[in-house]
């Protein structure tokens, strides 16, 4: 790792830029992060990504993950929630899930779901064997 890479103290954000759906939520984010609040890392594109940080492959492509400067590592919606507090026009959403008891574990639930759901699909392809 990189001596600048090592003194970044942005967030980490872990995708799986195979996965039409996924490349296509975090280009969005990227657009809205024009103050480079964010470090975006594709799994996809270097599966030695997530050992970087302590993490393994297969779980990050399963889930989406978010490495904090602190070392604090936040998935699902816990991390689109610290996704969306650095981001305009999202802070809000944010704010919401966490103001409300309970609500970001049902969020949380549901993204559990339908991750599932994406990884066997991804794994259908081939996309998901390990090395």
């Amino acid at each position: 790792m990189s001596t600048h890479a090592m003194n970044d103290v942005r967030p980490v954000v872990l995708f799986d830029g195979g996965c039409p759906l996924c490349r296509k939520e975090i280009a969005h984010y990227r657009r809205l992060d024009s103050k480079g609040r964010i470090r975006w890392e594709d799994i996809h594109a270097d599966r030695d990504i997530p050992g970087r940080h302590g993490l393994a492959w297969e779980d990050t492509m399963m889930r989406l993950h978010v490495v904090e400067a602190d070392g604090g590592i936040r998935t699902g919606a816990h991390a689109f929630a610290a996704i969306w507090d650095r981001l305009p026009g999202y802070r809000w959403l944010s704010r919401v899930l966490r103001a409300i008891p309970g609500v970001l574990g049902l969020v949380d639930a549901a993204y559990t779901r339908f991750a599932r759901w994406r990884w066997r699909r991804r794994c259908e392809t081939g996309t998901c064997d390990i090395r």
